[in-house]
């Protein structure tokens, strides 16, 4: 139960070739999610002496329930439940997570679990200027975590995205960057999404070059682990290393660091350029989004205020 492709040999007659494809169907950051997310319910199902793979929609409803109790919020129950669908269907079983009995469940948590989520704040520009204006820049860390800001401001970019970066990835053109993702949380199949990105007042290219010039690199990761004596390792940085260094400029800059994620970057730009009133399809060109909805949701936030029908009277 430690890795999916453990799960997936279980089924009768799969092939090698067949059990890596299984694996490869979901990105690399799904599927430590899931392995984590299915090593609890393994863990659960063996203290009450059950069986996790089949399960049955019985079990599944008790864990969920026994979850909900111990305080975990239902979009954590949610993938959950889609992790042990995974599990089962990479084993060749029936998944019993479709079964009503677990959808009640849910339902009834949901209903129950009435508390509003916190929503980080986004790091508008303002915001921006703000954090950055704390990166030591005579360090190396500090070039690179202004670029970590920058880059993922200007580029509203996924902290997975993010870390994934590499030298070639990114092209010099005159207005800035062209910089290639080549897999993203709506881009599964790896086919990859090039977006620009200004180079502006923000001074990206400059803060880039400055950047790998100091490290000293032609290629390979982009952004990597930084020793306390300054010396740059091989290994790709982690994308819960972006969320950590947000919230360590967010107290520098003297806001509310609970109040910030890797995520404010990305929500940053698309709330300011909703702020500045820039196109809604252009924003997308950039975010990325596949659903208009949900940068509408960015843009009324945005514009809350403008236009108000209580300005000609309040």
């Amino acid at each position: 139960m430690n890795n999916f492709q453990t799960i997936a040999s279980k089924a009768d007659g799969l092939s090698e070739d067949v059990q890596r494809f299984v694996v490869e169907a979901t990105s690399s950051a799904t599927r430590r999610a899931y392995r984590v997310d299915v090593q609890i319910f393994a863990t659960w199902c063996e203290e009450r002496g059950v069986l996790a793979i089949p399960a049955t929609a019985m079990t599944i409803a008790d864990f969920l329930a026994s979850q909900a109790q111990e305080g975990i919020s239902p979009s954590t129950l949610n993938r959950r439940i889609a992790a042990i669908r995974y599990a089962h269907e990479a084993a060749g079983y029936e998944t019993p997570t479709t079964n009503k009995l677990v959808s009640i469940t849910l339902k009834g948590i949901r209903r129950s679990n009435r508390v509003r989520t916190r929503k980080k704040a986004a790091a508008t520009i303002d915001k921006l200027y703000q954090m950055i204006a704390h990166c030591n820049t005579k360090t190396l860390q500090g070039k690179r975590d202004k670029l970590i800001l920058i880059l993922g401001f200007a580029g509203a970019f996924r902290r997975s995205e993010l870390v994934a970066l590499t030298v070639a990835d990114i092209q010099e053109v005159p207005d800035g960057l062209k910089v290639l993702i080549q897999k993203s949380k709506t881009d599964q199949e790896g086919a990859g999404h090039t977006i620009a990105i200004l180079n502006g007042r923000l001074n990206v290219v400059g803060v880039l070059q400055d950047y790998l010039k100091t490290a000293n690199l032609t290629e390979g990761s982009i952004f990597r682990p930084i020793t306390k004596y300054g010396k740059i390792r091989k290994q790709t940085l982690t994308d819960r290393s972006i969320a950590d260094i947000v919230k360590r400029y967010a107290t520098a800059a003297g806001l509310n660091a609970e109040d910030f994620s890797a995520h404010s970057l990305r929500s940053g730009f698309i709330t300011t350029a909703a702020e500045a009133g820039a196109n809604l399809f252009k924003i997308m060109d950039i975010s990325r989004h596949k659903s208009v909805q949900t940068v509408q949701g960015y843009v009324r936030n945005a514009e809350l205020f403008k236009n108000h029908a209580g300005n000609s009277f309040l």
